[in-house]
């Protein structure tokens, strides 16, 4: 019954304005079954508009997000579990950005306004990419589920805020 249940949801982890009591978070994920505190390895920006942006390392991406949202979740499912000692951070200049990983129903419904919002388009030019990276929820805990990174070209505007959360 629990693997029906991830096959009808989608996880995500937000860092910005998709959070709970931030402007995008009532209009797009109103209709999420759960939400953790979650960290996932990265770095935090912030463009000139004052939106927070996130870099992951590389080999923290698992999958690239498509057009095909089926696939995707099935590609979650999959690969559940998380890549062993993603969060050591030493020596490496990465840090446990805080977080909420927000579990969505229907995600053929759910997602794709998300898309949209992140600026993704697996078909075409995107501001964000949509990738599956490991995310921790405690010392015991961690899965995998999307993440909305920033595109190289959305990097070149931004100023790093040295800081684990936004705001």
């Amino acid at each position: 019954m629990e693997r029906e249940l991830n096959i009808m949801c989608i996880k995500i982890v937000v860092y910005g304005s998709l959070k709970r009591g931030f402007w995008n978070h009532e209009p797009f994920c109103a209709s999420a079954i759960s939400i953790q505190h979650a960290t996932v390895r990265g770095r935090l920006y912030e463009l000139p508009s004052g939106i927070p942006v996130l870099e992951v390392p590389e080999k923290d991406i698992v999958a690239h997000g498509s057009a095909d949202i089926l696939k995707d979740i099935a590609m979650q499912c999959r690969l559940e579990v998380a890549v062993p000692g993603y969060l050591d951070c030493s020596g490496e200049g990465w840090q446990q950005i805080e977080g909420e990983l927000i579990t969505l129903p229907n995600p053929e419904r759910t997602l794709p306004p998300i898309d949209r919002l992140e600026g993704f388009d697996p078909n075409g030019v995107s501001l964000y990419r949509r990738v599956l990276v490991p995310v921790r929820l405690s010392d015991e805990c961690s899965v995998t589920a999307w993440c909305y990174v920033a595109s190289r070209e959305l990097l070149r505007n931004a100023k790093p805020t040295g800081s684990v959360s936004w705001p």
